[in-house]
């Protein structure tokens, strides 16, 4: 399991990264809200703990970003803040647990296990059950895509970009994103390997002069709809 910790006092991120890690955790840290969208660009996380008051962009704003961006890794918030309003104004912006400083490092480490425990649940149902795009039906368990009636012939990597599509259907899925979720590994600004996967899946979805599902955002990435341009 890996952990992202952002928070900007540094004693405080540093004992936690350790403790974290001596839990049996794999643990970064980041000082800031800014470095930690940039961290997730790049990386996966199966859990992030979020302080409120950090510099430059604060918790509550990634909070935002990430929940707008679609991801669903559980979020703990920490905040030295007692007041009902912050508490609220971080669950409002997605956040599933809060826990205010000075806080019992059994505490931190129950919360965490309460929220992977309820993602892994919440993954194994998503997982198995069935998705719906138009005229386009995705069985995750059996990794079988049937458009129209007409099954599609996929790699494991078409597979698995087209489950992202449709999973985050109608959110708009910058580059980096992508990669990360698919190769976790961003090739860069300059590459086509993703434009050329995307092509792959054009072809395949649209055989037969069927409806475009998935479309370019310029400058952006891609985003996935049964109808419009």
């Amino acid at each position: 399991m890996r952990v992202l910790v952002a928070d900007d006092d540094r004693a405080v991120r540093e004992s936690l990264v350790r403790a974290i890690t001596l839990e049996g955790y794999e643990a970064h840290g980041v000082s800031n809200g800014a470095q930690a969208l940039e961290w997730l660009t790049e990386h996966a996380a199966d859990l992030i703990v979020l302080d409120v008051s950090m510099p430059h962009v604060d918790g509550v704003t990634v909070c935002r970003v990430l929940r707008g961006e679609g991801t669903r890794v559980p979020i703990l918030m920490l905040t030295a803040r007692t007041e009902t309003s912050d508490r609220v104004a971080g669950l409002d912006a997605g956040a599933d647990d809060y826990l205010p400083k000075p806080f019992d490092l059994d505490e931190l480490f129950a919360r965490m296990r309460a929220l992977l425990r309820r993602s892994a649940d919440v993954g194994s149902a998503a997982a198995t059950e069935a998705l719906i795009l138009g005229d386009l039906h995705l069985d995750p368990a059996g990794r079988r895509a049937v458009r129209g009636g007409r099954e599609l012939e996929l790699s494991k990597t078409e597979f698995d970009l087209l489950e992202l599509f449709v999973r985050n259907a109608g959110v708009v899925l910058e580059h980096a994103t992508i990669y990360a979720r698919i190769w976790n590994y961003d090739f860069g600004p300059d590459s086509k390997n993703l434009a050329v996967y995307v092509g792959y899946l054009r072809r395949k979805t649209e055989a037969g002069g069927a409806s475009r599902l998935i479309h370019t955002v310029r400058g952006v990435g891609y985003v996935a709809r049964a109808s419009g341009g």
